[in-house]
């Protein structure tokens, strides 16, 4: 946050939220040690979750460097009252660090769960694996489309883009279901399920879906609404023809 702060850029704190999760991850694995959780299971979500959260934060770091401030936080910023680090950690990093927490509960729960992977456990790693093609994939492949100035001012509609309008958000939140699947035979791992749907409620309605479309269709005009027109809104399937 002091970071952030100096250098009065608050889209640093999007950059740390993979790392976060890896860090739950990792103090949750050493303070289950001697409780008698599955080894297998609990080094399998360690291991799943900082690969996730490590890709996200780089290619987060590696998209916004030398971009300045996300518009986000710049409409947050300009509300500002009182001080300026007890309104950032009032409106930025406190309610961050509570959807963090709450999002989660998968990865702390399996890592006390006693029973072997499975059935379950399997599944939980194929669509843990599925989420995270899709995630990595789709963020790959508009990355290259926008570095390409012939693409300027286009829509990106090629590969994964073809079949969702965003399959980073897709695969983001088939990598939380396949977490919660992880931590389903726990005797509290029920209720964990409150990540995926709080994962995907954000992805969708608050600050990744329909805030993205809002400002494409603003500057694509038509061949977005086009695009929108043949392209599923979240869910992969072929593109509609005519």
């Amino acid at each position: 946050m002091a970071l952030s702060i100096r250098v009065d850029n608050q889209s640093l704190v999007d950059i740390f939220w993979g790392p976060g999760f890896v860090l739950v991850a990792v103090v949750s694995f050493v303070a289950s040690r001697h409780a008698g959780g599955d080894e297998v299971r609990r080094l399998v979500v360690l291991a799943l979750t900082a690969v996730w959260g490590l890709r996200l934060g780089l290619h987060i770091g590696v998209r916004n460097i030398g971009h300045g401030q996300d518009p986000r936080y710049t409409a947050i910023m300009s509300h500002r009252s009182g001080s300026l680090a007890g309104y950032v950690a009032r409106k930025i990093y406190g309610p961050q660090a509570v959807i963090l927490f709450v999002v989660s509960l998968p990865v702390q729960f399996a890592m006390y769960q006693r029973s072997a992977l499975g059935v379950l456990g399997a599944l939980g790693i194929t669509v843990w694996t599925v989420g995270f093609v899709f995630e990595a994939l789709g963020d790959y492949q508009l990355s290259r489309f926008k570095k390409d100035p012939a693409n300027a001012g286009l829509v990106m509609d090629r590969g994964l883009w073809a079949w969702t309008r965003h399959p980073n958000y897709f695969g983001d939140v088939c990598v939380w279901v396949g977490l919660w699947l992880l931590a389903l035979g726990h005797p509290g791992g029920l209720v964990t399920v409150v990540a995926p749907l709080l994962m995907g409620f954000f992805l969708v309605r608050v600050s990744g879906k329909a805030l993205l479309e809002k400002n494409m269709r603003r500057s694509r005009g038509p061949a977005y609404d086009a695009y929108v027109a043949r392209t599923s809104g979240f869910f992969p399937r072929p593109p509609r023809r005519g």
